[in-house]
């Protein structure tokens, strides 16, 4: 067995234990992971795989390919947690797998192995192979339709150095088609980022054709041909109005805050510094003068920083401000900070004091948080209740019967210990066990924390509602969120189609000639108080929440 290959499977052993086990461990978090559960729900239930739906409605926001893969998930594991989660996971698998075969070709085997230790040793970049989001999928798609037309201007230009068997045209088309996959996972925005990055690139070669308007007519019909398969089918089946409402909804997300998701205009900055902890703090070393031998080792390293700043001032400029937008500079930050320990490897830098300090302030912070939490939870409740929102929904949640026992701190014991020993190897210039160390650690640490603190998470912010909605599985009701915006009510019941339009207008189930029960769920802090309305009973308050029931007379 050659080394690439030993690797490979290596890293897809690697990801299988780290990412599959454990998915259905915790309930699926409202908006974004029920939304998309949902939505692959439905299309089972409905049988329907060419329409997205919710709540039984078409649904506008999202196209298909990351439900069809949720739903074959379903057909296998049954309709649940795990389904949900199982294909980010699978996901990871080939994200670890690709990086370290794509480094071993641009840099050799060190860098593929130190590419992904990296992906995987880092916070949010690992935490999305455990959710139930589309992200991560399209992430890829975009990363790898990217590199391929890399590879096609490198052949195209001769550029010396590396082995690129496939022709320009091979290069373009696969490119092509895995950004089309990408455009029926999220939408054109995956097209929009990298034509940015090109114009860019353009821009700073002084307007040299790197590839010619041919071929990147021929690039961009490859993804318009795989993309129009879905959108184009939508469309002659259905009218434009997926196409219309799409763009509507994004262009409002660029424009104003959506839902609630504003931020300052750093937003993105400081959630990469902290959420890709350890990559950020190498990665800034790894965007300033480095050591690079062969001219498409700098090439490469460029496309990088224009396909990482692109992205964040894209997101940056989105009045938006949502997690998941900056994600994309994932790739390129890890692919930096590579670049940055592989010279701290070689000697070519140093381990200087700001590098230190970053990994000592922002490993710290969730040393502090990891441990002052579960403290907090077992000695600090009235403290936590005097400092945090007095709303009475906030309050509610905190008065949650959450079972700490203490050995919630291990976490954070854990990460002290790793960022003592790899910064100890550091100084002493043991570069490659501090490397393992640390994001061999940090991979463990984001696991203890999953097990440790996630399921606790949700009891405090959501389990008396999904409970209730679960208890309503089975059971011939309408079940509503009322006066706030939930995806639970759908999938936590396992609700039917519906088969009666007057579900869908809330003054019906609130004051109408009802066909069977309705069950309510309502935030505490709802200025509409239901049990104040004829006919409609309160059953229980919990957490934040209050449960209503008005019988079919």
């Amino acid at each position: 067995m050659n080394q690439k290959l030993f690797f490979s499977i290596l890293f897809g052993v690697l990801g299988a234990l780290l990412f599959i086990p454990f998915l259905g461990g915790v309930r699926l978090f409202d908006w974004d992971e029920i939304n998309f559960a949902e939505c692959s729900r439905e299309m089972v239930v409905l049988g329907d795989y060419l329409r997205v739906h919710v709540d039984f409605q078409p649904f506008y926001e999202k196209p298909p390919f990351f439900f069809w893969c949720q739903s074959l998930a379903m057909h296998l594991f049954g309709t649940n947690e795990f389904a949900a989660r199982f294909p980010n996971a699978v996901c990871g698998i080939i994200t670890l797998i690709y990086l370290y075969n794509l480094g071993y070709k641009l840099h050799g085997h060190r860098f593929g192995l130190l590419w992904s230790l990296a992906y995987l040793g880092s916070v949010t970049p690992h935490l999305y192979f455990r959710s139930g989001i589309i992200d991560p999928f399209f992430n890829l798609f975009i990363f790898i339709g990217l590199v391929n037309l890399i590879f096609a201007s490198w052949k195209r230009e001769s550029l010396s150095g590396i082995k690129l068997p496939r022709s320009v045209w091979a290069y373009l088309f696969i490119g092509g088609f895995v950004l089309g996959m990408g455009i029926n996972t999220k939408g054109p925005v995956a097209y929009l980022i990298v034509c940015l990055t090109l114009g860019v690139y353009w821009i700073l070669s002084r307007f040299r054709w790197f590839i010619t308007p041919l071929q990147f007519i021929f690039y961009s019909v490859a993804a318009t041909l795989i993309s129009l398969a879905w959108y184009g089918l939508e469309t002659y089946l259905h009218g434009p109005t997926f196409i219309q409402e799409f763009l509507t909804y994004n262009f409002r997300l660029f424009k104003q805050p959506d839902a609630g998701h504003a931020g300052f205009p750093g937003y993105h900055f400081v959630l990469l510094l902290v959420g890709c902890f350890p990559a950020s703090i190498f990665a800034i070393r790894g965007q300033g003068p480095l050591f690079i031998e062969r001219p498409y080792q700098r090439e490469f390293k460029r496309w990088m920083l224009i396909l990482f700043w692109v992205v964040l001032i894209l997101f940056t400029i989105v009045r938006s401000k949502i997690v998941h937008y900056s994600s994309m500079c994932y790739f390129p930050l890890t692919y930096l900070a590579t670049l940055a320990l592989l010279q701290l490897e070689d000697n070519k830098i140093r381990m200087n004091n700001w590098m230190r300090a970053g990994l000592i302030v922002v490993g710290g912070i969730y040393v502090l948080a990891t441990l002052a939490l579960p403290l907090l939870a077992l000695f600090g409740m009235d403290y936590v209740r005097a400092v945090a929102d007095q709303d009475a929904f906030t309050q509610g949640n905190l008065n949650a019967q959450v079972n700490w026992t203490g050995w919630e701190v291990l976490p954070g014991l854990w990460l002290l210990i790793v960022l003592i020993v790899s910064l100890r190897w550091f100084n002493q210039r043991e570069t490659s066990r501090a490397i393992v160390t640390l994001f061999g650690g940090m991979a463990v640490f984001i696991t203890l924390t999953l097990w440790f603190f996630i399921g606790r998470i949700e009891a405090i912010s959501q389990a008396a509602a999904m409970r209730f909605f679960e208890s309503a599985q089975g059971k011939d009701v309408y079940v509503k969120a009322f006066g706030y915006r939930s995806y639970g009510p759908f999938f936590y019941t396992q609700k039917p189609a519906v088969t009666n339009p007057n579900y869908y207008n809330p003054d019906w189930l609130v004051r109408g000639k009802i066909d069977k029960d309705v069950w309510f769920s309502q935030k505490v802090t709802e200025q509409t108080a239901l049990d104040s309305l004829p006919g409609i009973q309160k059953v229980k308050e919990e957490n934040g929440f209050k449960f209503f029931v008005r019988k079919a007379r």
